[in-house]
């Protein structure tokens, strides 16, 4: 009987020391390594491919339905997603599943340690059965249909003319996998009178309220999940919900947002590429873009119109970027003024917001 490879990608020490003990006692098992997030775990899968992941869905760095999603378009192995947002019915357990998970097992909130002793049979048997699933590349199947990729005038036309200048000037950010620590690193080096932020970070609906409640707690400023008709203000942070794009929207001399459905663009919602845009189309050079650590290309082109209607622009560096997508894509369009490290980012916010594009 083959050895089934296990590999368990989960935040929690605990959950990885005591999920490894009930799956070495098993005959024909073998875990074959643990990581506290995808990215370790991805580095470790180089060496040596598991038959079988048990992944997580809240981690630093990269979330489970991204990496999920990773997995199943790149190389198709089993998952069981384990989390304890994944309870019957929940728009996380769907997504898991239309990701490609081969089961959901859900993770009580309490107990943790007892529950995994007394499920121990049911865990097994659920990676026994796992291992023998058949998967194919996201994708790859003819009955297949991808939907096109559309750009941001799905949701908003191109700006036609440059804005008049005001005084106040709005920040955007866009970032995707590695954001969730990137943006921490940036907010919590801002000052109380920082212009107001608007961040799109590509995540699970269910996740970005807590996510800013989460910032709110380690900031300076204040960081709130945006509302239809927040009001941009400085030292405030508007974070994007998950599956609903943000707009900036000018009423006179103040600006608002505008939280809105609509389709996918460059298969995101919310999309960075439909936050630039308005922010080339509302604010013009009364703007300051950033485009931070992704996958893919959202945000490059919509940073190029920003660029072109007089905002400064920026892009975090190869070096210091989890994944280093979008901030490419965006400089080989030659939208982006200024190419700088993380850590470096809060300091060019304070340094560029005054200032006038030369």
């Amino acid at each position: 009987m083959k050895t089934i490879k296990v590999m368990i990608v989960d935040g929690s020490a605990v959950l990885r020391q005591v999920l490894s003990s009930v799956f070495e006692k098993e005959d024909g098992m073998e875990v074959i390594g643990v990581a506290a997030d995808p990215v370790f775990a991805i580095e470790k899968m180089g060496k040596t491919w598991p038959d079988v992941l048990i992944v997580d869905i809240e981690m630093p760095r990269m979330d489970g339905i991204t990496f999920l999603k990773k997995i199943m378009a790149e190389h198709p192995t089993p998952v069981i997603v384990f989390s304890t947002l994944t309870e019957k019915g929940s728009v996380a357990t769907m997504q898991a599943l239309a990701a490609g998970a081969v089961s959901v097992v859900t993770k009580p909130k309490l107990g943790l340690k007892l529950y995994l002793q007394e499920s121990s049979e049911h865990l097994v048997r659920t990676v026994r059965t796992a291992a023998h699933a058949h998967l194919k590349r996201s994708g790859s199947s003819p009955s297949v249909t991808v939907p096109p990729k559309l750009t941001a005038d799905a949701v908003l036309p191109a700006a036609e003319h440059v804005m008049e200048e005001t005084t106040q000037t709005v920040i955007a950010i866009g970032t995707s996998t590695g954001g969730t620590l990137a943006l921490e690193t940036v907010l919590t080096a801002l000052p109380r009178t920082s212009p107001g932020i608007l961040i799109v970070q590509h995540m699970p609906e269910q996740f970005t309220e807590a996510f800013a409640r989460r910032l709110d707690d380690i900031c300076r400023i204040s960081v709130t999940e945006a509302r239809h008709g927040d009001q941009v203000m400085p030292g405030r942070a508007l974070i994007a919900q998950g599956g609903r794009h943000m707009m900036l929207r000018r009423s006179g001399a103040q600006y608002y947002v505008d939280v809105v459905e609509g389709p996918p663009v460059s298969r995101h919602r919310p999309s960075v590429d439909v936050l630039f845009r308005s922010m080339a189309k509302f604010a013009g050079k009364n703007a300051l873009g950033i485009i931070m650590t992704g996958m893919g290309d959202d945000g490059a082109k919509g940073l190029l119109e920003m660029h072109q209607m007089g905002a400064l622009t920026i892009a975090q560096d190869e070096e210091s970027c989890v994944v280093y997508g979008m901030p490419k894509e965006a400089i080989k369009l030659g939208a982006v003024d200024k190419i700088v490290a993380l850590q470096q980012i809060a300091a060019e916010i304070s340094a560029c917001v005054n200032q006038t594009k030369l």
